[in-house]
């Protein structure tokens, strides 16, 4: 699949009606997709540009554009919750995924996140991702697999339980692990075995018990800085002139993101102090 210049056979591509309505094709020669308002001809897209307009048999006007990732993850099938894109983003940057990182994610889920791994570590990096459960790691690999046209050789899809994990397992120590599990604290001597001094480790929660339960677990550890925590909340807007308000849905709260750094072996980190209360 190309990634930019005229639509070619293999692109997937997304029509947007006037409705703003969305529909998403895998363009083939010499076939066609139907709609309520007519048939669209594949090969009336393919060699033209993004941004262009197609005509259905019944006159209806389409926009065309390729599918971005974010498109993908919002529509592809599902086993278990994706990760959104707005919290994807915070572990890209927060985490500091970097071209040629060696990351280690658990809770592979439906590969939401893996997708977003890979493309951040480029050719040279490596990402391992574990799936306790056979049924969800499936759905990561075939998602993921759609996503790229086939299997990327910097991703190692594995079933088993993190807890199980050794150095050895995965060829020596990683720079990123991200968890996305039930119970992340029950795996937290396995990241502190699995991941270089220096490096960053993040997890994703959604509940306020599991904060709660993951915080005091990673401070038990005193192995790692003292971690952090917070939520991203977005909300579009509705600009029309003077009827301009935010609109009345937003993606409010769907997880809460936990940081922090694997100190260096016999670091015990400064304790944090807190202003005296009055």
């Amino acid at each position: 699949m190309a990634y930019s210049g005229p639509f070619q056979a293999g692109d997937r591509v997304q029509l947007t009606d006037a409705k703003r309505r969305h529909f998403t094709i895998v363009l083939k020669e010499g076939e066609s997709f139907f709609t309520h308002k007519g048939g669209i001809a594949h090969d009336d897209i393919i060699g033209r540009h993004e941004g262009t307009v197609v005509e259905s048999s019944q006159g209806a006007l389409y926009l065309c554009f390729r599918h971005l990732m974010v498109d993908h993850v919002l529509s592809m099938p599902r086993g278990a919750a994706v990760i959104y894109p707005k919290d994807s983003a915070q572990i890209l940057i927060e985490g500091d995924i970097f071209p040629g990182a060696r990351v280690l994610e658990a809770g592979a889920g439906s590969g939401a996140l893996s997708m977003t791994l890979l493309r951040a570590i480029g050719e040279s990096g490596e990402l391992i991702s574990y799936e306790i459960r056979q049924d969800h790691l499936d759905y990561a690999e075939a998602n993921v697999d759609e996503f790229f046209g086939g299997r990327p050789a910097t991703w190692s899809p594995r079933l088993g339980d993190l807890k199980e994990v050794t150095v050895d397992d995965i060829g020596g120590p990683v720079d990123r692990i991200i968890l996305d599990m039930l119970e992340p604290w029950e795996c937290l001597d396995a990241v502190r075995g699995l991941l270089l001094p220096g490096g960053v480790f993040m997890t994703y929660v959604a509940t306020v018990p599991q904060l709660m339960k993951v915080m005091e677990g990673i401070r038990a550890q005193g192995c790692f800085t003292e971690p952090r925590a917070w939520e991203s909340l977005v909300r579009e807007w509705k600009v029309e002139g003077l009827a301009t308000r935010p609109e009345h849905r937003m993606n409010a709260h769907t997880a809460f993101l936990v940081w922090a750094r694997r100190l260096a072996d016999g670091t015990v980190a400064p304790r944090p102090q807190r202003r005296a209360r009055k």
